[in-house]
């Protein structure tokens, strides 16, 4: 099964370059018209007077490195394949189009093909006459012990810092001085639930279901250690633990959360959450994030990168800049309440006895609880297959409001008023609401008609006016409607019944639902089943017909 969205695989990273360049802010970004082999991105509006920032890698860990180019940070990237280093003349490329007498800095993340590529081109550079430096990043600490580590997300704050002091006019020598003094003390860890999928590859999930992976690539290379355990808090801890270890007694520091690529924004937010409330949150003065700021593809994951700040690199990373995927630091916030104003108390009148109200209630009630299972099934075929359960459950709350005698019997529009107000405790989703609407609006209607059957059927056009079904759509309206009107008729009991029996019945026939779960399915898979609502209808006024 394919998990990559593309029409080529051969131009997939052609495409995706055009695209960012059509779509970025800054409006200053063009493709070097050379060789199509050698993908460089470069400022429109660079005048060479300043030392040129130049940074690559390998394609998949968008917005990196082209979404920061612009004006503040990169003034050129070199973009490979996916998950592969550029080749030495599309760097060299890059180098010879931007840099001027100031000279140039490569900042280069620590992988064997970027350090081999990017250290040749600047060596062919320098034979040139061109004033070349490199930087590596190296901010990777799931491995203490690694003689290489990997450079990570700590790559953009490089990129930011030294463009930062480019952009001030300052010398190559101290660019790199500053840059690579604050790279010093960057920090990145990061944990994963999955692996990234490329352009058809086979859907092969190394990490087993329900652990994770400490320190995962951002290639898919595997980490350093499996978690016997997906749960955001433990995970967060472990993470925290770990940067605690590294990182000493620093304070002031600044936490980016990067998402790795397939996380949903509420992970996100729920992860930085967590994060904040170990002892690594207490230390944390701003925060970058959470955003997917260095990806790796759809990699289900996240890294954490901390650095402590001075007043310094607080300037330079506080600077405003002109790109597309850099996302402003921000002081990190307390938990913030603000008191919300009580709701008004409904008055739901006082409790009475009226002997056969309370028989009619009871036998409705215990015509939803027997018929809880035939219900959750026949909607297992046309919906969700919960209407059986959310009945009895609203059923169960009514018997229980009745043995605690909270109900007004003896009052029909308290009575309906009550029921309106209630039934959405125990009943959730949009049949508790659908109630409440027709009896709150029945309750409204009793006042002026007081009669029950008229202001039933007040109730039910307002159920349909907010609802967006009519008879006909093949929902409970089919069973309601008809067994409304025959009350209103001055119908028996068993005449109601069968009209709400008839409703029923009809919605078999349907070819098309017009509103509910069952909208989503088609005619075939409809055909012959009633409406789970309109079915429970008609066993309820099956079970009543004898008080009506």
């Amino acid at each position: 099964m394919s998990h990559f969205f593309f029409d080529n695989k051969t131009t997939i990273v052609d495409q995706a370059i055009e695209g960012m360049i059509r779509t970025a802010p800054n409006q200053q970004l063009a493709r070097l018209n050379t060789d199509p082999s050698l993908r460089v991105v470069v400022r429109q509006d660079w005048d060479k007077s300043q030392v040129a920032i130049i940074s690559g890698g390998g394609s998949g860990h968008e917005p990196m490195h082209l979404g920061f180019v612009g004006q503040g940070m990169l003034t050129a990237a070199v973009c490979g394949d996916i998950f592969a280093s550029p080749g030495v003349e599309a760097i060299l490329t890059a180098i010879l189009s931007v840099t001027g007498k100031a000279g140039c800095l490569l900042v280069v993340k620590n992988y064997t093909g970027d350090r081999l590529n990017f250290g040749l081109a600047a060596e062919k550079a320098r034979a040139l006459g061109y004033d070349v430096e490199i930087i590596l990043v190296q901010d990777d600490i799931s491995l203490p012990d690694n003689p290489q580590p990997r450079g990570l997300a700590g790559t953009i704050w490089a990129h930011k810092v030294a463009g930062y002091y480019a952009q001030q006019g300052a010398s190559l020598a101290e660019i790199v001085t500053r840059t690579q003094k604050m790279l010093a003390s960057v920090s990145t860890i990061g944990v994963a639930l999955s692996a990234c999928h490329l352009p058809d590859s086979d859907d092969t999930q190394r990490i087993p279901e329900g652990k994770s992976e400490l320190g995962m690539g951002i290639h898919g290379e595997h980490g350093v250690a499996t978690l016997d355990t997906q749960n955001s808090r433990e995970i967060a801890k472990q993470l925290a633990d770990t940067l605690l270890k590294h990182i000493g007694e620093d304070d002031n520091l600044l936490l980016m959360i990067n998402n790795l690529g397939g996380l949903s924004s509420l992970e996100l937010s729920l992860a930085c959450q967590e994060i904040l409330h170990t002892p690594l949150g207490d230390r944390i003065s701003y925060l970058q994030g959470p955003a997917t700021l260095v990806s790796a593809l759809d990699m289900k994951g996240l890294s954490l990168t901390v650095l402590p700040l001075d007043d310094q690199l607080l300037t330079a990373i506080e600077a405003p800049v002109n790109v597309a995927g850099w996302l402003p630091i921000t002081a990190c916030q307390t938990m913030q309440w603000q008191e919300a104003p009580a709701l008004p108390s409904a008055e739901l009148g006082t409790p009475s006895q009226n002997p056969h109200i309370e028989k009619v209630i009871k036998s409705i009630c215990q015509a939803l609880i027997d018929n809880e299972e035939p219900l959750n099934k026949l909607d297992s075929q046309v919906g969700d297959g919960d209407t059986g359960s959310t009945l009895a459950t609203g059923a169960r709350f009514i018997l229980n409001a009745l043995t605690e005698q909270q109900l007004p019997l003896n009052e029909p529009q308290a009575l309906l008023r009550w029921f309106g107000e209630k039934i959405t405790t125990p009943m959730g989703g949009s049949g508790g609401v659908l109630l409440s609407l027709l009896f709150s609006a029945a309750a409204v209607a009793y006042q002026e008609s007081g009669d029950l059957a008229t202001s039933l059927l007040a109730g039910l056009q307002k159920m349909k006016d907010y609802g967006g079904a009519e008879q006909g759509d093949r929902t409970m309206i089919d069973a309601l409607q008809p067994a409304f009107e025959a009350m209103q008729a001055g119908k028996n009991g068993t005449q109601i019944s069968q009209a709400a029996t008839l409703g029923a019945e009809s919605t078999k026939n349907m070819e098309k639902a017009n509103a509910g779960r069952s909208s989503y399915l088609n005619a075939e898979s409809l055909k012959g089943h009633s409406d789970p609502g309109a079915w429970a209808v008609s066993q309820v006024f099956e079970r009543i017909s004898q008080y009506l």
